[in-house]
């Protein structure tokens, strides 16, 4: 234990503002709350995210659809979920997320995912663009929304291109709060698909168009990139692969808490690398560790 303490200080010497960031609190968020709740074409709708909260990175919610008329909720409609961002140019663009929200029949919601690529600011808005169909007819609305700075850097992202052209997002979605331990780390994988036809009537969701990967291998070297650490790495740490849900599992060793980076590999299903550089082993003191060309910077 001793050793530990020892090592921490000494990080905590090498980097001015260490000390500050690893004394922030991290909360873990496990309850949904209610994002916004607003009025549309005698339609109440509410979205429910983690701590009530939209973020940058990945955000998964529940959506319900009430008829005022009726004060029954929707249960049968197929319901599109199209996020847009606008900058002061005009220029629209959107992120991962899910565009066929999915029906759970036990809890009466619907569900769905989004990774938010920046938060809101005076010169960059969110707009929500939902359509639904109640009684053989079709709604669309609008709605603007906050989306907020992710203040957790275990829930960081990034996006990049990659050797076959492609445009790519990593997002984590967990562990919230990493323990000293080997902690079950999650993350979403997705891919911008280019539009094949010019825009019909905005919003056209055919601009706006993402999937998940599917069968690639994130391979993992965690390291402490922090000078006085050498840029050492754990044992028994697990490459990510994909699980029913579309999102990614491994497994991270995280050996004492502090800055670690995650360098990553992104693998297709051909064992080709499409972004990612291998970190040497060698164990560097006093200098800033190398990363790989793909990676996340995380803090606990």
């Amino acid at each position: 234990m001793a050793a530990i303490l020892v090592a921490v200080t000494s990080c905590t010497l090498d980097k001015t503002d260490y000390e500050s960031e690893i004394s922030t609190i991290v909360t873990e968020h496990f309850e949904y709350l209610e994002v916004i709740s607003f009025t549309k074409n005698d339609y109440q709708i509410s979205i429910e995210a983690l701590n009530g909260t939209f973020y940058k990175g990945y955000n998964d919610f529940r959506l319900k659809i009430t008829n005022i008329q009726t004060n029954e909720s929707l249960n049968t409609s197929e319901i599109t979920f199209l996020p847009i961002s606008t900058n002061y140019n005009g220029n629209n663009s959107s992120g991962p997320h899910r565009y066929n929200l999915n029906y759970n029949s036990t809890e009466d919601y619907y569900s769905g995912y989004a990774v938010f690529t920046n938060e809101s600011t005076d010169s960059e808005n969110w707009k929500l663009y939902l359509s639904f169909t109640d009684n053989d007819q079709t709604y669309t609305v609008d709605q603007d929304i906050i989306v907020e700075a992710q203040t957790n850097m275990n829930l960081n992202m990034t996006s990049f291109t990659g050797s076959d052209g492609e445009q790519y997002f990593i997002a984590l979605v967990a562990p919230q709060k990493p323990k000293i331990a080997q902690n079950e780390l999650v993350a979403g994988i997705y891919t911008y698909n280019p539009p094949s036809n010019e825009a019909d009537t905005f919003p056209d969701a055919s601009q706006f168009s993402y999937s998940e990967v599917a069968d690639y291998t994130l391979l993992l070297d965690p390291r402490m990139p922090e000078p006085s650490m050498g840029n050492h790495s754990s044992l028994n740490n697990e490459d990510l692969t994909q699980q029913e849900d579309g999102l990614y599992y491994g497994i991270v060793n995280y050996t004492m808490t502090g800055n670690w980076t995650l360098n990553f590999r992104l693998q297709n299903q051909f064992g080709e690398i499409i972004k990612g550089t291998e970190v040497s082993t060698e164990f560097t003191p006093g200098i800033e560790g190398a990363r790989s060309e793909l990676y996340i910077d995380i803090l606990f």
